[in-house]
């Protein structure tokens, strides 16, 4: 695999080796010795799996305090924009955003440590996004940005009547109203 630093320190972007023959192709997802060495110690408790259509932007999401989850995200099927922002306070990157394009194509994905806010938009006509998270869900530790918020800017590549919100994701806070992390 190849691990891609991106601008903001502890986010990255990881590309697999994909062997295709006239079968298909085969790919290692996820190699914990390979993973630990490159981008650090990180023990998944957890597998997810979403399915959404075109629009569907869920996030921005994170969990406070001790609850706080790291984030190994990719797309089985379909295509996203991902999203990252920086909430740590310490961190000379607080407040900015890094995005990704996954997909089933690409098979890129992107790791996202604790301390952030995540989120993503589905470009195509459908996406199956899956993702692993080092600690479990807890739904008095959730917490919502909203998507929109000027003060972190993020360029959403969907017009804004094309959206699907959950009511959760509507009504999230503003960036400046958020919990941050130390």
């Amino acid at each position: 695999m190849n691990y891609i630093q991106t601008e903001i320190d502890g986010v990255w972007v990881i590309e697999p080796k994909v062997f295709n023959d006239a079968r298909g192709y085969f790919m290692e997802s996820f190699k914990e010795e390979e993973f630990q060495k490159n981008v650090g110690e990180v023990h998944f408790v957890q597998d997810n799996e979403s399915k959404s259509s075109f629009g569907v932007l869920r996030g921005l999401h994170y969990q406070k305090g001790e609850f706080s989850q790291a984030k190994l995200v990719r797309v089985i099927k379909g295509r996203v924009l991902d999203v990252a922002v920086d909430l740590r306070q310490s961190s000379p990157t607080f407040g900015r955003y890094v995005s990704v394009e996954l997909s089933e194509d690409n098979k890129r994905q992107f790791f996202i440590p604790r301390g952030f806010a995540h989120g993503f938009l589905v470009l195509s006509e459908e996406a199956i996004f899956t993702y692993k998270v080092d600690n479990g869900y807890v739904p008095q530790a959730e917490a919502s940005i909203r998507y929109d918020d000027a003060t972190i800017g993020i360029d959403w590549p969907v017009a804004k009547e094309q959206l699907l919100l959950s009511p959760k994701d509507a009504q999230g806070v503003s960036f400046q109203d958020a919990v941050y992390f130390d």
